[in-house]
């Protein structure tokens, strides 16, 4: 797959079919509009173009606004990738793009930049300025032009309409098993490993903590999941929140890696949430804390021997 971070290699994008928009999380309503623009790319023998937007315009109209990220942007590009389009335009957002009027952006990007042989979207697609052109400016622009429209309906997942606000919702109040039925896969995160109290070491569970997250943490408790450390995943107990066992308010984000004792300071590691055990909870003596971490490592080697990950 080609990234690129404007229109400067025609021959990557010009002629395509063409998906545009913010994909914050590639979930399962981003994957079916992404499979048939495959699919009318292919058929056509033209290139499978995604066009995006780095930052995201919100934190440039209304920083305060702006939800949190479900993915960094490498994340999203990666995703992206796994889907199989040809190309990614990451395009850089500036107040000037953003003052576009919608038929300014149809004709200066759509039609001048990429010359589409055809779009793909959802329903509640919305460009241009104020957010001011939809799915129907949209058909009318295409049709006075002759291009070819999908328009993808909405994924529904026991339910419940898969979109990103939807999964957000989900990770917040902890339930990142529902969050992975809509996006398709486990949740993850990345951050850099600092030093912290090195408490867990001192009681046979050594904890790397972990800074610098940039996307959406799950609800405070304790997770089952994976944890990606120097190329390979390794099952993994993560802690989110405080500890109150030891009076700790501090909010951290702490991640037990099983069959694993290699020196990671510094280094990135990425997180993948499964599923969670259990909320935060003060216990009463360093052994019952222990004990319960026994059983919380015996539940992560429970789920990594039933759902290894792949």
């Amino acid at each position: 797959m080609k990234l690129l971070s404007g229109f400067d290699d025609p021959p990557a994008y010009r002629g395509g079919f063409v998906s545009i928009g913010n994909f914050d999380g590639v979930h399962r309503g981003h994957q079916s509009i992404i499979d048939r623009l495959l699919w009318h790319a292919r058929d056509a023998k033209v290139p499978a173009v995604v066009v995006t937007f780095n930052p995201h315009p919100i934190t440039i109209l209304r920083p305060e606004l702006a939800p949190p990220a479900l993915a960094t942007f490498e994340r999203k590009i990666e995703l992206l990738a796994a889907c199989g389009v040809d190309c990614v335009i990451a395009y850089p957002t500036d107040l000037a793009f953003l003052q576009l009027t919608p038929d300014e952006f149809f004709h200066k990007i759509v039609m001048h930049e990429i010359a589409a042989r055809g779009l793909v979207e959802g329903p509640n697609f919305f460009y241009g300025h104020d957010r001011a052109g939809n799915s129907q400016t949209l058909r009318a622009s295409c049709d006075a032009e002759g291009l070819y429209l999908e328009i993808v309906p909405p994924i529904r997942v026991a339910d419940n309409l898969v979109s990103s606000s939807a999964v957000r919702r989900w990770i917040a109040a902890g339930n990142v098993s529902a969050a992975a039925e809509m996006l398709g896969y486990s949740y993850q995160v990345a951050g850099r490993v600092t030093r912290g109290a090195e408490r867990g070491r001192t009681i046979g569970f050594p904890t790397a903590n972990l800074s610098e997250v940039h996307a959406l943490l799950p609800a405070n408790g304790v997770y089952a999941g994976f944890a990606k450390a120097l190329g390979t995943w390794f099952p993994a107990a993560i802690n989110l929140g405080p500890n109150p066992t030891f009076d700790e308010h501090r909010q951290k984000l702490e991640v037990h890696l099983l069959d694993f004792a290699a020196d990671v300071y510094g280094e990135r590691l990425d997180i993948e949430f499964v599923s969670r055990i259990r909320d935060t909870v003060r216990f009463g003596s360093r052994e019952q804390l222990i004990e319960q971490l026994q059983r919380d490592v015996a539940a992560v080697r429970s789920l990594a021997n039933s759902k290894p990950h792949s």
